[in-house]
């Protein structure tokens, strides 16, 4: 079932819209408040961090009235899919900006590659997204809007481990150029590649600072610097087909 957490007041509301999937913590949150503080009315969406995304609402809210909102929604069907579309354009009357943020991740070794573990990782990394432009296409055609996916620097340089991940990543970046080349010149479409931005929740210091030997600027990075990466993509009117690898050089090691 999808929800809309705030009452809109369209009329007064002339700022451009951002949608974000996954976006109730972590990079989503960061980014939905890059966009905002950037002038955007976003619409959140949350499968199930619901406290997250009501706080983050009402803080938005707070700073800007009738700015922001959520959705909730499990997005695992075509018909959620297209009903949190259409839901997102109700909020405020359009969409111009759609990130499909939400992700799984978890490894799957050869020989223990099952399609309980296949399906929600090529769900939500690559079918989902797939989905979810396809539903939102007509709207950005007509605002002139743009695209932006969360890939991966595995996308391409395959982790160890995550053949599953890294193959539906890989699938996204070859979706994120398609939609780019089908969809022009009334929609942009581009894509992020984060390196080592934040730790899954279950791994500490010892594999962080793993991350950073393999990093030639010495850091972790930070979800603002995937919020910023997008805000810029968002706003590049000559930039659509593209992979920005946000990484802090870890590619140019081998």
């Amino acid at each position: 079932m999808v929800r809309l957490s705030s009452t809109i007041n369209q009329e007064s509301a002339t700022a451009p819209v951002v949608f974000l999937t996954g976006a109730a913590r972590r990079v989503g949150a960061e980014t939905a408040r890059v966009f905002h503080a950037a002038g955007y009315r976003v619409v959140i969406h949350y499968r199930s961090s619901e406290p997250d995304a009501i706080a983050l609402v009402e803080a938005l809210n707070q700073a800007r009235p009738d700015s922001a909102a959520c959705i909730q929604s499990a997005l695992d069907t075509r018909s959620s899919i297209q009903a949190a579309a259409d839901d997102a354009i109700a909020v405020f009357g359009q969409v111009d900006v759609l990130i499909n943020n939400a992700s799984s991740f978890f490894p799957t070794p050869w020989g223990e590659i099952t399609e309980d573990a296949i399906n929600p990782l090529m769900h939500s990394n690559l079918l989902l997204p797939m989905a979810m432009i396809q539903a939102l296409a007509p709207e950005l055609k007509r605002r002139e809007g743009a695209i932006i996916n969360l890939v991966d620097i595995h996308a391409l340089r395959p982790l160890a481990n995550h053949p599953a991940y890294s193959a539906a990543k890989a699938g996204l970046v070859s979706l994120t150029k398609s939609a780019a080349l089908d969809l022009a010149p009334r929609v942009r479409a581009n894509a992020i590649a984060p390196g080592a931005i934040l730790l899954p929740e279950h791994e500490g210091a010892d594999h962080e600072q793993s991350l950073i030997d393999q990093v030639p600027l010495n850091r972790m990075g930070s979800p603002t610097d995937i919020a910023e990466a997008a805000l810029f993509l968002a706003t590049a009117p000559y930039i659509t087909g593209q992979i920005l690898a946000v990484d802090g050089g870890r590619t140019l090691r081998q």
